[in-house]
């Protein structure tokens, strides 16, 4: 019997002295440091937001389809009737919600790369306003982040300032997604939607376009600074008819995030692109980016590369209702004009060369 007890004497000191070394040595592993923490939060506060615009959606809709055949096909059914009764309201404002605007993993998301803003002219809340948001790149990140997030101070800087930014119309017919893009200030980038804004909903209205859209998209390249924008006026038309001022805008960085391969003009890949992009609206880009556990790694989150986005100075326009194509060619130029002088004034400062030229297309 006294055998058999120091012999459990002996196996709980030894349990004890292994307890003892497993603890010391936990301890003496290094922690993560409060810079690694926010690396993390930074890192995932990105991987919900690609997830969300590239996922979200189309994970929504196949779920309500699938609910249609179970016993919970009620809430499809619900979901559906509220799509049909809220149909317009993407048109007509849609439904911001400034907690979401504020949401704190939306600081995170603005460090990871980071992202700046940077005021040069005063704009006037008795006004409205059209931003024109130079490069589209592959996710816009930079008008994103800029006028749809507060986490760079766009409501602080421009006081009374109401930032909306256009996205395909298409979005705000998938289930949720729509919701989503709603609560942060998107709308739908149709003249019906821009004109609710510019004329029925007061002043201060600032509504951002990025007028390259998905043919920009296409040639976005670390280092290229081309644009499409030649015979995209549209936005100018519209600000004429409501008679809302036109504003610059160019984030710089915005082409760094992504590496893409860009197929040549007149080849087949190149064709399927441009067909499809006619059909859907957006570009089937080939990209890629960081992975999830390194820099090192291939995946489709963004490099951190800074984005510094520069809001321009106003171009005052008239209110027009139906102004000619001889109008609109004028003001169209006089943007360009106020582009061209906002890049060359800003480019060496936010990573260019003074030899680095914006080319129009």
């Amino acid at each position: 019997m006294k055998t058999i007890i120091a012999a459990c004497s002996q196996n709980l000191s030894g349990s004890r002295a292994s307890i003892q070394a497993t603890l010391r040595t936990l301890l003496a592993a290094p922690w993560p440091s409060q810079r690694d923490i926010h690396s993390w939060l930074q890192l995932l506060s990105v991987l919900q937001w690609v997830l969300s615009f590239l996922l979200l959606g189309i994970v929504s809709l196949l779920l309500l389809i699938y609910l249609v055949f179970t016993s919970f096909w009620p809430i499809s059914a619900l979901y559906l009737a509220w799509i049909i009764f809220d149909w317009d309201t993407p048109e007509k404002g849609g439904r911001r919600l400034p907690c979401l605007r504020r949401w704190t993993v939306w600081r995170h998301f603005r460090d990871y790369f980071p992202v700046k803003l940077v005021k040069t002219h005063e704009l006037s809340p008795s006004h409205n306003y059209i931003i024109g948001s130079h490069p589209h790149g592959i996710l816009c990140v930079g008008a994103f982040c800029n006028f749809i997030t507060g986490s760079t101070g766009f409501e602080e800087m421009f006081p009374g300032i109401r930032p909306f930014l256009t996205t395909l119309a298409g979005n705000f017919r998938l289930p949720v997604f729509r919701e989503y893009l709603m609560s942060g200030g998107l709308c739908p980038v149709t003249r019906r939607a821009i004109g609710y804004l510019l004329s029925k909903n007061g002043t201060g209205n600032a509504v951002a376009i990025v007028i390259g859209g998905a043919a920009e998209s296409l040639s976005c390249c670390p280092g290229i600074t081309t644009l499409t924008l030649k015979n995209r006026k549209g936005f100018v038309r519209l600000a004429l008819q409501h008679g809302a001022h036109l504003v610059p805008s160019f984030s710089f960085g915005e082409n760094d995030l992504f590496r893409q391969v860009v197929f040549e003009e007149g080849s087949w890949m190149r064709s399927i692109q441009q067909r499809f992009q006619k059909m859907m609206g957006f570009a089937p880009c080939v990209f890629y980016g960081r992975g999830l556990t390194s820099i090192q790694s291939r995946g489709f989150l963004p490099y951190a590369k800074p984005i510094t986005t520069v809001v321009g100075e106003p171009v005052t326009v008239p209110k027009i209702e139906d102004p000619s194509s001889e109008v609109v060619d004028v003001y169209h130029e006089m943007y360009i004009r106020s582009l061209l002088k906002l890049f060359n004034e800003n480019k060496t400062k936010y990573g260019l060369s003074e030899m680095d030229e914006l080319h129009i297309l």
